[in-house]
């Protein structure tokens, strides 16, 4: 398995976006997440279903599933 060769900025994403997954689907706000098929997306399994996002969409998502978790236990 050969890795494509990313920007620094687009592996700092990456990392942001690992870090939110794990503490979503640690929250038990998604099922699953991981790299997309393409580099410059990341699959996030929502609600049962796996879904490609581009990563900054990706990211403005997770932060918002996470923000949203957050809301209603206050």
């Amino acid at each position: 398995m050969s890795q494509q060769h990313i920007s620094h900025e687009e592996a700092e994403l990456k990392n942001e976006i690992r870090e939110l997954a794990e503490k979503a689907f640690h929250l038990k706000l998604i099922a699953g997440y991981g790299d997309g098929p393409d580099s410059d997306e990341y699959q996030i399994v929502y609600e049962g279903k796996p879904r490609h996002l581009p990563l900054v969409r990706a990211r403005d998502f997770l932060n918002d599933l996470i923000k949203r978790s957050y809301q209603l236990d206050d």
